[in-house]
């Protein structure tokens, strides 16, 4: 009997492998610049062949549920830019088809909705900031991404990369395994070829883990580099967009067009000044020569294997001329947390209200309030897979006075930003710190939930600091990245750093669209 389980083991791994795999070569699912790849001629082919794509994989086939809306002028908006390039107007992402998370405001025919059927047919007035300069720099923006519905703060008890009005995103390296939230649209359809690049944003975790675990580069910016207005809000004091691809050089291509001042976002004040000569210039095979990086063992220890395939790399970092500092350990770590869950439901409440008011007439609701009493109404499509405590417990909490929220929100900052990474990187005269991003995906769980082991987003995201993961191979065919965590405004030498590594390891994992991986000694 143990013997015929195994062998429909090893059955239904090949056939998957086979299915899949022939599925994605079909569709030119290619290493740029391997045997095979597709050069993009102009921006009707590209939106053209990513559509194609969309069809194949993310409808049909493995079916990942990555988009949740295309836009129907995709193939009239790259003529434009084709006949811009023909003109000699091209921008600096003409050719790019690109996804935006389905959290950031759109004008036209793609509707804003946060994976909630409470906003799903509703349309933003305008285009965010951060659309609108992705336009400019010749992006056309194919359509929108699936992420964790209200970006995966309704719930203590979620699912990642489900809601409501995408369903759920399935990875595309093992279907049955988590894509991690809450930007998983974005994070697969980048690792599956559905786009060229894409737009993720994060408050805590939700660039970093998808791309970790979808094998992509993910950039979660410093606070204030890239505008928010027009994007659903979580916590202003941590919101930020920033770019996920297959490559750091599209990345930073992605970060250079979204990164400026807004006057309607006051924390990008000194964004445009940072932000001045621009990302490329940073990506040097040699960018890690004579650079101290510390060796983060705080966040070390979720995960055995993702600890030694990181530990095989250091080899190569010291190849590439780095300084590693291992160990360097973080003082009060743990004190980053008091208070600030208190900031992050006391801004949501405040700050989603501020941002139904901006949408237009359609729009059924208008507080937090609103939103829980539609999902009450709607229970058996809202509430099937998990329930809405944490919009309860932000709804229930007693309002912070303007400086009651000041006061513990500075705290907050201070001691994540000041004490203890500003303090570890001076005593230690670091460059940047590295650690394992996370571990690899655990499997998708509507009956227990999500089952997150660990990892080193919060200090970042709290401190409001630049965090960049890049593609660091796979424990047993899961993908797992290698995080470069610096002080703010150091992207440019994060990208650097993690463009080294890139070209130094080419560690990116292709997907292989499997329905899991297999257990030891079945396949």
């Amino acid at each position: 009997m143990k013997n015929g389980r195994n062998d429909r083991s090893r059955r239904d791994f090949l056939r998957d492998s086979l299915l899949w795999t022939a599925a994605a070569s079909l569709a030119g699912c290619t290493t740029e610049g391997g045997p095979g790849a597709v050069a993009v001629m102009s921006a009707e082919d590209e939106v053209q062949r990513r559509l194609e794509r969309i069809a194949q994989l993310d409808r049909r086939g493995p079916s990942l549920h990555a988009v949740v809306a295309v836009d129907s002028s995709a193939r009239k908006l790259a003529l434009e830019q084709d006949r811009r390039r023909r003109e000699g107007k091209a921008g600096p992402l003409s050719g790019f088809a690109l996804l935006v998370k389905d959290n950031i405001d759109t004008a036209g025919p793609l509707p804003t909705t946060g994976g909630s059927l409470a906003l799903a047919g509703t349309f933003a007035r305008a285009d965010a900031p951060v659309a609108a300069r992705l336009r400019s720099a010749g992006a056309v923006i194919l359509g929108k991404s699936n992420l964790s519905e209200w970006a995966n703060f309704r719930s203590s008890r979620s699912v990642s990369g489900w809601s409501a009005v995408g369903g759920q995103t399935r990875n595309p390296h093992a279907l049955a395994r988590t894509p991690w939230g809450s930007s998983s649209g974005s994070g697969v359809a980048v690792a599956a070829g559905l786009c060229t690049a894409a737009i993720g944003t994060e408050t805590n975790g939700s660039i970093i883990a998808p791309a970790s675990v979808c094998s992509v580069v993910g950039l979660k910016p410093t606070v204030g580099l890239v505008s928010r207005t027009g994007i659903i809000p979580i916590a202003v004091s941590q919101d930020t967009a920033g770019p996920m691809a297959r490559n750091v050089r599209d990345a930073a291509l992605l970060l250079e067009a979204i990164a400026g001042s807004d006057p309607r976002d006051p924390a990008t004040a000194e964004a445009d000044s940072q932000a001045r000569g621009g990302y490329l210039r940073y990506l040097r095979p040699d960018a890690l020569r004579g650079r101290r990086i510390g060796v983060a063992r705080d966040f070390f220890g979720y995960h055995p294997e993702t600890d030694r395939l990181i530990e095989s790399h250091f080899g190569i970092l010291r190849e590439l001329g780095a300084e590693l500092v291992d160990p360097v350990e973080i003082p009060d770590l743990r004190s980053i947390h008091e208070g600030n869950f208190t900031v992050m439901l006391h801004e949501f409440r405040t700050g989603l209200a501020a941002y139904l008011a901006t949408r237009d007439g359609k729009v059924g609701v208008r507080t937090l309030a609103d939103v829980i009493a539609f999902n009450e109404r709607h229970a058996d499509l809202e509430l099937a897979v998990f329930d809405q405590d944490t919009f309860l417990r932000a709804e229930k909490t007693p309002p912070l006075t303007e400086a009651e929220h000041r006061r513990l929100r500075d705290r907050c900052r201070q001691r994540a930003r000041e004490k203890c990474l500003g303090e570890t990187l001076a005593k230690h005269r670091l460059d940047a710190l590295i650690a394992p991003s996370g571990a690899p995906a655990s499997h998708i769980d509507p009956v227990n939930r999500d089952h997150f082991i660990g990892g080193c987003t919060s200090l970042p995201a709290i401190g409001g600091c630049p965090h960049l993961t890049v593609p660091a191979g796979g424990v047993r065919g899961l993908p797992v990245g290698l995080s470069f965590i610096g002080a703010p405004w150091t992207e440019g030498d994060l990208l650097g750093f993690g463009f080294a590594f890139e070209q130094a390891t080419r560690a990116r994992l292709e997907p292989r669209f499997l329905r899991d991986v297999p257990m030891p000694g079945t396949a």
